[in-house]
């Protein structure tokens, strides 16, 4: 571990260089803040015992930049009693401690051995860091998500409060666990609270706690969800499904940073930022009195807008790629391949649940697909298409409209799959290309697929070489 003394003064860095003998330290040092700069740039000192006034560039100037470079080592500030002030202002830059001239070996020691245990401490915390943005990685190089991983990286550094909007399965939680993970925050808990999957009555237990006997059921006292996030984040979820009690309480700890528990006269302080999420349209609800204009215009700080699956189809492939790799690695299966023509089918499926659909469809082919290579025609023969459905019947009081309807629908589905080559639909499904044709005509299917087709084209695609080689 290598400990790096900048002093300007050759007998302090004697000194303290004879205190640290004995330790399994690697000792370095630097006479000048410029060259003390270089050796933490090239050598990545564990922790940095540093004087406040020194040549080239002083302590502070040093510390500022170790923390805005993210290098990671500890410091601990040397000073004189002039300097207390700056001292005590040094440890809310993210100094470890300050240490006043003159200072005793035993002194140093302990605060030295401290740092480098901490120094150890936060190394583990940034591995699970790491770990964790990769397991919450957004994936996709569709220019929408660029802008939304560019938007991310900035909004983290602050503190301001996030609205983040987008349909049901676009990933507003990831994006909510990536503006903590990449902030100063990252170390402190992530809380995650769903407004909308809460009973009504016990939403605002849920969210600042309870004391015990405070209301029926309350057997014990509860640490609310805004209590555990203390020092962290907190994500409120479907936040337009909060009720309007519930959402000035809200309101009250972002303006004041004040929670009160059920049955508590006294409000408490805490120190929490707040995102929010929503696939409601929240000028709407206010227009209908269920959602506070206060609170609304609280949380539009900043708005971040996760796109739908249909606007970043390239990212289709990366997904599936992606989630083949996790769900391989979760069941202990060999990695499966998606053939090319199953790619650009599922590029052009209409993906309504988003890419938590995508999700669940991958998950399904590892549960039920044998092959290694995943093929076009085993998706459509083992699972049901979202993107189709049969009429429903209570919408027809007559059999024959009915059937009228669920016979178009099925055969329109059929074309689509088959690239609108009326030969190889008919043969699919059991029919002769000229009865296909009449269906088509007798039950109205109007596709610019089938009417730009001609026959011609439809009998070279059934040619020989053609033949058992699936959908195109």
């Amino acid at each position: 571990m290598k400990l790096l003394i900048i002093d300007d003064e050759t007998g302090i860095r004697e000194s303290l260089k004879n205190i640290f003998k004995r330790e399994a330290y690697t000792i370095l040092e630097a006479e000048d803040g410029i060259k003390g700069m270089e050796l933490i740039e090239r050598e990545r000192p564990e922790v940095i015992v540093l004087d406040i006034r020194i040549p080239g560039r002083n302590g502070m100037e040093i510390l500022k930049l170790v923390k805005e470079k993210d290098l990671k080592s500890e410091v601990i500030i040397i000073t004189g009693y002039a300097d207390i002030e700056l001292a005590i202002q040094s440890t809310k830059l993210g100094a470890f401690d300050f240490i006043e001239k003159p200072f005793s070996s035993e002194r140093i020691l302990i605060t030295v051995k401290n740092a480098f245990e901490r120094y150890q401490l936060k190394k583990i915390g940034f591995e699970k860091i790491e770990e964790s943005r990769k397991r919450y990685e957004i994936v996709g190089e569709s220019e929408g998500i660029k802008r939304l991983k560019e938007q991310i990286k900035k909004v983290a550094k602050t503190n301001s409060t996030v609205l983040i909007l987008g349909e049901s399965g676009t990933g507003k939680e990831l994006v909510a666990r990536n503006i903590h993970l990449y902030s100063r925050r990252q170390f402190n808990p992530f809380i995650h609270l769903n407004c909308a999957a809460i009973p009504e009555e016990l939403v605002e237990s849920e969210l600042f706690g309870h004391r015990k006997g405070s209301f029926t059921g309350a057997i014990e006292n509860k640490v609310g969800k805004f209590k555990e996030a203390d020092k962290g984040t907190i994500f409120l979820d479907e936040i337009g499904d909060l009720s309007l009690r519930a959402q000035a309480k809200v309101l009250r700890v972002i303006e004041n940073g004040e929670i009160q528990r059920i049955g508590e006269n006294k409000a408490e302080n805490i120190d929490v930022r707040v995102l929010a999420a929503t696939n409601k349209e929240l000028t709407e609800e206010i227009k209908r009195g269920k959602f506070r204009e206060d609170l609304y215009y609280r949380l539009n700080v900043v708005v971040l807008i996760v796109p739908p699956l249909r606007d970043r189809k390239k990212d289709i492939p990366l997904l599936i790629n992606y989630f083949s790799k996790k769900f391989s690695i979760e069941l202990g299966m060999e990695e499966k391949k998606f053939e090319p023509k199953l790619l650009e089918y599922l590029k052009g499926r209409d993906w309504k649940g988003n890419v938590r659909e995508l999700r669940n469809f991958v998950e399904r082919v590892y549960v039920f697909i044998p092959d290694q290579i995943v093929k076009l025609e085993s998706i459509f023969s083992i699972f049901e298409d979202p993107s189709f459905s049969f009429p429903q019947p209570k919408n027809f009081k007559n059999y024959k409209v009915y059937l009228h309807e669920a016979e178009k629908r099925f055969i329109e589905y059929k074309l689509k799959f088959y690239n609108y080559n009326v030969a190889k639909t008919a043969r699919e499904i059991g029919m002769s290309r000229v009865n296909l044709m009449k269906k088509i005509k007798e039950l109205g299917i109007r596709s610019k697929g089938v009417e730009e087709r001609s026959p011609q084209h439809d009998v070279e695609e059934e040619s020989p070489n053609s033949r058992g080689q699936g959908a195109p």
